[in-house]
């Protein structure tokens, strides 16, 4: 068993879970999380936006964290995991290194969020790759 996709499985899950936690605990998490006043008003509010857009977050965490488990045999081989394990490390190394560039000008979030959502995502990226580079052969 590879213990980085190991561990990057357990970290999308950890974070999908946050994000539930968003939906079913409210406008706190959602200040909490840095997710932005806004998101913490139209929960307050009874709008079904952040429940869609965190559903979505969710969804797409919950995805990566099941390549992650199947790459590191802790389930079934899904489809085309290279590619997915490929795309789903892209997206985190970039999205930690373009969120550095936020906390200048934080768009509605905190620069703290900024900062420790990017430093995650970018940690996320590498444990990825040093998972990938063990499995390589293997996938």
């Amino acid at each position: 068993m590879n213990i980085y996709l190991l561990i990057a499985g357990l970290l999308s899950a950890v974070a999908a879970l946050l994000h539930l936690g968003c939906i079913y605990f409210g406008a706190s998490w959602y200040r909490f999380f840095g997710a932005g006043e806004q998101m913490a008003l139209m929960a307050e509010q009874g709008s079904l936006q952040p429940t869609i857009i965190t559903l979505i977050i969710f969804s797409v965490l919950s995805f990566w964290s099941a390549y992650a488990f199947s790459a590191a045999g802790l389930i079934i081989r899904l489809p085309f995991i290279r590619i997915v394990l490929s795309l789903i490390t892209l997206v985190y190394i970039v999205r930690g290194i373009a969120g550095f560039t936020l906390i200048n000008s934080p768009m509605g979030r905190s620069p703290e969020f900024w900062l420790w959502s990017s430093a995650i995502c970018l940690s996320l990226g590498v444990i990825h790759i040093m998972g990938l580079k063990q499995e390589w052969a293997k996938l």
